[in-house]
């Protein structure tokens, strides 16, 4: 499996991640089926895997995908010491909604409910700010990060749905290794709006959420005939063609694609042996 260092911190995870939400939300899988998905994206070499507290079907829920992970760690049958967790936090599900609560209080909270629900005997790998609250300034709601990384609850910390000014404002509040930003070939703000490029100045990871538009859009992929077609010329899936052209956009990039099968996990892997010309790169960005 092809290695890349996790921003600056000098651990190495692997080129391509599993994101565990589809496992959890709305027509989410069995648990066993679930957990036969993550072993098998350890067995193909996949050491990062992408959490959050919100990842449920309600409050009521609340916490189901990482204490579905650390189940499926705890069953696997080799070491899994070198396997990095990303949770987030700062999302509420009411009904089934998505509602941003940065109240440091909360947050507080949430950080030690996700620190027991990943087994509560080492700090959160990486915990992220899951998306900024206006009705708080960035520097109340990363006090209790600070706070937890002190603490020795939390090991590394990351963003998601930022700014650059607020990565920046985040930056000056507590160490910051990665940015998770929506990136799809229908959502290409990244590329414009220089978070990808301070990812690379910085030396910070950039996780793309929802790489093939999410669930109401990746099975349009297909109609896109600039990566429909690439897919027929190279014999792979247009979700590889995605992910090969995400990694085309900048060494800063690690996928972290959405499984709750494991012919899909074990599709995305096939990505890292792909690789576009520039000009195949170039005809994706026109058609899209």
């Amino acid at each position: 499996m092809e290695t890349k260092q996790l921003g600056n911190t000098g651990v190495s995870v692997s080129a391509i991640g599993l994101g565990g939400m589809p496992m959890s939300i709305s027509n989410r899988p069995s648990e066993s089926q679930s957990i036969e998905v993550i072993h098998r994206a350890l067995d193909l070499g996949i050491t990062f895997i992408d959490t959050a507290d919100s990842y449920c079907l309600d409050e009521s829920d609340k916490h189901h995908n990482e204490r579905l992970i650390y189940t499926a760690l705890g069953s696997y049958k080799a070491d899994v010491s070198h396997v990095v967790v990303a949770t987030k936090g700062g999302l509420m599900r009411p009904h089934g909604n998505w509602v941003r609560n940065g109240n440091p209080k909360h947050l507080r909270q949430t950080i030690r409910e996700s620190f027991q629900a990943l087994g509560g005997s080492k700090p959160i790998d990486v915990w992220q700010y899951h998306a900024p609250d206006p009705k708080y300034t960035i520097e109340e709601s990363l006090a209790p990060v600070k706070e937890a990384v002190e603490a020795g609850l939390v090991r590394f910390v990351g963003v998601s749905n930022f700014s650059v000014e607020q990565i920046k404002q985040a930056r000056d509040v507590v160490d910051i290794v990665s940015v998770q930003n929506q990136y799809s070939p229908w959502e290409r703000q990244p590329e414009i709006d220089g978070v990808l490029k301070y990812c690379e100045q910085e030396g910070l990871t950039f996780l793309p959420w929802s790489p093939f538009g999410g669930s109401r859009r990746h099975q349009n992929l297909q109609d896109i005939p600039a990566i429909a077609q690439l897919a027929q010329q190279k014999g792979v899936s247009v979700y590889s063609i995605v992910l090969a052209w995400l990694r085309s956009k900048s060494p800063a990039i690690l996928p972290i694609p959405g499984a709750s099968k494991v012919s899909s996990i074990e599709d995305s892997v096939q990505a890292l042996n792909l690789q576009l010309s520039e000009a195949e790169v170039q005809k994706i960005d026109q058609a899209t």
